[in-house]
């Protein structure tokens, strides 16, 4: 049972899941001035869905991420990324990630930064399923250079390790 009675199963039942942007997380960890220096942060889900289908492979999700939500708790350093010299969030301010295959150890798909469409493929670390939810921990590491985000090279981190916890709840 979880913890509001529920049986726990082994998988998701069949149909749309919308994420719950209020459990749901993605921290990041990269390195700056010149690699010597560890830097962690967040970024915000705005918002997504999950189709859960019959083959799993069959199963499809869309995210969006709040590009401005970037931080790390150093106001300048945020300010920055989110500038026209990294992220430009005033001309690209969502982040996606939509599903081309999925199955119980990865999720691939593309992922779109600052209007750049890239491969990118998840993780899926360890998931928990619940009558009417489930939430997934998954991994995955992005190049910002293949988003066309090359600014501060040497300074700024090139690659980012990012770990999602994503609560996805039957619609």
């Amino acid at each position: 049972m979880d913890t509001t009675g529920n049986p726990i199963t082994t998988t998701p039942r069949l149909g749309r899941y919308t994420i719950d942007t209020n459990s749901s997380s993605i921290t990041f960890k990269g390195r700056h001035l010149f690699g010597l220096m560890p830097v962690r942060g967040t970024f915000a889900i705005r918002g997504g869905t999950v189709d859960v289908a019959e083959p799993l492979s069959e199963s499809r999700l869309r995210v969006e991420i709040d590009a401005a939500s970037f931080s790390t708790g150093n106001d300048h350093r945020d300010g920055d990324v989110r500038s026209a010299k990294f992220l430009d969030t005033d001309r690209h301010p969502l982040i996606t990630f939509v599903s081309e295959r999925v199955d119980a150890t990865s999720v691939s798909g593309t992922l779109t930064a600052c209007g750049v469409t890239r491969p990118a493929s998840l993780a899926v670390v360890r998931s928990e399923v619940h009558a009417n939810s489930f939430t997934v921990h998954a991994t995955t590491r992005v190049d910002r250079t293949e988003f066309g985000v090359t600014a501060a090279r040497g300074m700024a981190g090139r690659r980012l390790d990012l770990t999602l916890e994503v609560t996805c709840v039957h619609a």
